[in-house]
């Protein structure tokens, strides 16, 4: 983890208190058909991105009970896919409102998943409340500065097993420029727009591409439509 202040770190966790707030404001408000749509992770639906927040404070004694609790969990083989089946089992082992109460009761806690720093909670709560938001036509805004603070560290880790979990596109050759904050990274024909959609192209997220111009969104496109 990057050298943090005291003042970054509790500006980080307050934007995370933030963002889930915001995701549970967001998702009371679902019907069960929207609570069954197609979230932006792909083989994932809103219940299961919903349901994967409420493991974010994950200890390694925690993750080994869960495991030992349901073995089923012991088929899943890789990373992703250990992500995947949890967020799955999870979401068929709460009722919505359990894992709105879940995610509202995360906040004031400092707590965060084993092998990560919390700059990957502040990713977490920020990418996937648009994962929720964006199929269903909604809007959770984020902070552009706590955005920020994340796309910086995924630049950083893009070629690191932290970018693993992503899907990868290839923004090596690219200059990412946000128009709402000041950041930049990278050289190359530019990308431009907010930092949320910066943000959600570093964590793999190609309909971020709709909301951002410059001159290398065209190639990029076409790169990851190959």
């Amino acid at each position: 983890m990057a050298t943090m202040t005291p003042a970054d770190v509790d500006a980080m966790w307050a934007a995370i208190d933030d963002q889930r707030a915001r995701t549970a404001d967001l998702l009371v408000r679902l019907t069960q058909d929207q609570w069954g749509h197609r979230s932006l992770c792909e083989g994932w639906t809103v219940r299961h991105v919903a349901a994967h927040l409420t493991l974010q404070q994950q200890g390694i004694g925690d993750a080994l009970t869960f495991v030992l609790r349901h073995p089923r969990m012991l088929r899943s083989v890789t990373l992703n896919a250990t992500i995947h089946d949890s967020a799955v089992l999870q979401a068929q082992l709460l009722s919505t409102s359990e894992i709105i109460a879940r995610i509202r009761a995360g906040i004031g806690s400092r707590r965060h998943n084993a092998f990560v720093t919390p700059l990957e909670t502040l990713t977490d709560i920020l990418v996937h409340s648009q994962d929720i938001a964006i199929p269903l036509g909604l809007e959770v805004p984020m902070q552009p500065a706590a955005a920020a603070v994340a796309a910086t560290r995924r630049w950083d880790t893009r070629h690191t097993w932290l970018a693993s979990v992503n899907r990868r596109i290839p923004l090596d050759d690219y200059r990412l420029v946000a128009t709402d904050t000041d950041w930049t990274q990278g050289e190359g024909p530019e990308i431009a727009g907010p930092i949320a959609g910066l943000l959600l192209l570093l964590t793999g997220r190609d309909a971020a591409l709709e909301h951002l111009t410059g001159a290398g969104v065209a190639a990029l496109r076409q790169a990851v439509t190959r």
